[in-house]
C-alpha cells in the first residue's frame, strides 16, 4: 500500500513537473499577433506584434497551392515586419504568409512545429494602396479651358534599372478621377479620364477653380478601386481691370456718386470759409467801434 501512494505521489509530482513545462514552452513561444499586409504602391511590408523577448520571428511566404519560401532578413529575427516587396514579384499573384516563433539562434527545442500566425491572402495587384498623385494646371491662351499634367506615382519596382510607374504596372486599367469646383463654392463636379493630361471645358473665364485628383483601377474589388486622394490645388484667378469687373453703368453711376461728395464737400468748405469771414468781420466793427467812443 505504501508502495502504491509513494508511486501516485511521483505521478502527480511529474505530471505536474510536465504540465509546468509545457506552460513555459507556451510562454517562451507566444503567437505573433495582429498580423497583417501594408502595402503602398507595391511597397510591401508584413507587419505583426508583440516584440519578442526570449524568442525569434520567421516569415514564410509564398503563392496559394506552391512552395514555401523565406526571406534571409526575417529568419529568426527580433523585429516585428519583414519587406517582402522584392519577393512578390508576380504581382497578380494570391500570396499567404506565416509567421513562425522560433527559439533565439543556438537554441535548440524539442517542438515539432513551432506556433505561428498566419496573415490574410494577399494579391499585390488588387490590394495594393495607391497613393494620391501629383499634378500641375496649365490654363490655355484664350482661358476658356485647363489642362491637369499628372504625374504618375513612381513604385519601388525595377525593370532594366528603371523605376516603374503605376501606368507600367495597371497599363490600361489605370484611369484617373477628377473632382473640381469653383473656389469658395461647395458644388462639385466630376470628370474620369484614361489619360494622365486632363482637359477641363466649358470653366466660367477668370474663375478660380480647386482640384483633387485619385487613381481610379475598375477591374479591383468595389472598394479597392480608389485611390488616396491628392492634396487640393487651385488655380490663380485672374487679375481684371475695373473696366472688365464693373459694368459701364455701375462705373458710372461710382463716378456720379463722387462727383456729388466731391461737390458737397466743397460747398460746405466754402459755407465754413464765409461764415468764419463773417464772425472776423463783426469782431474788427466792434473793436473799432469801442476805440472810437473813447
Amino acid at each position: 500500500m505504501e508502495n502504491v501512494r509513494t508511486f501516485l505521489h511521483f505521478g502527480v509530482l511529474l505530471s505536474s513537473l510536465l504540465f509546468t513545462i509545457g506552460a513555459a514552452d507556451e510562454d517562451y513561444f507566444l503567437k505573433a499577433m495582429d498580423v497583417q499586409w501594408v502595402s503602398n504602391n507595391f511597397k510591401t511590408i508584413l507587419t505583426w506584434g508583440p516584440e519578442p523577448t526570449n524568442y525569434t520571428y520567421t516569415v514564410e511566404f509564398y503563392s496559394v497551392g506552391k512552395d514555401r519560401h523565406r526571406n534571409p532578413h526575417c529568419i529568426r529575427s527580433s523585429g516585428t515586419e519583414c519587406d517582402l516587396t522584392n519577393e512578390l514579384r508576380n504581382l497578380q499573384e494570391t500570396y499567404s504568409a506565416d509567421v513562425l516563433s522560433e527559439p533565439l539562434p543556438g537554441i535548440t527545442s524539442d517542438l515539432v512545429e513551432f506556433p505561428y500566425t498566419r496573415a490574410k491572402r494577399f494579391s499585390p495587384y488588387k490590394d495594393t494602396q495607391i497613393g494620391g498623385p501629383t499634378f500641375k494646371i496649365v490654363q490655355s491662351e484664350d482661358k476658356t479651358k485647363m489642362i491637369l499634367h499628372i504625374q504618375d506615382p513612381l513604385t519601388p519596382l525595377y525593370k532594366d534599372d528603371q523605376l516603374l510607374t503605376i501606368r507600367d504596372v495597371f497599363k490600361n486599367d489605370l484611369k484617373y478621377r477628377v473632382v473640381y469646383n469653383k473656389a469658395g463654392s461647395t458644388g462639385k463636379k466630376e470628370k474620369m479620364s484614361d489619360l494622365r493630361n486632363v482637359e477641363l471645358t466649358n470653366l466660367d473665364k477668370g474663375q478660380s477653380y480647386c482640384f483633387m485628383v485619385a487613381a481610379y483601377i475598375p477591374s479591383r474589388p468595389a472598394k479597392k478601386r480608389l485611390g488616396d486622394w491628392s492634396k487640393p490645388q487651385c488655380s490663380a484667378r485672374e487679375r481684371k481691370t475695373i473696366f472688365e469687373e464693373f459694368s459701364f453703368g455701375v462705373i458710372t453711376a461710382a463716378i456720379g456718386i463722387m462727383l456729388a461728395i466731391f461737390i458737397i464737400l466743397i460747398t460746405l468748405t466754402v459755407v465754413c470759409c464765409k461764415r468764419c469771414c463773417c464772425k472776423k468781420t463783426k469782431t474788427v466793427d466792434k473793436e473799432n467801434l469801442h476805440l472810437s467812443s473813447v
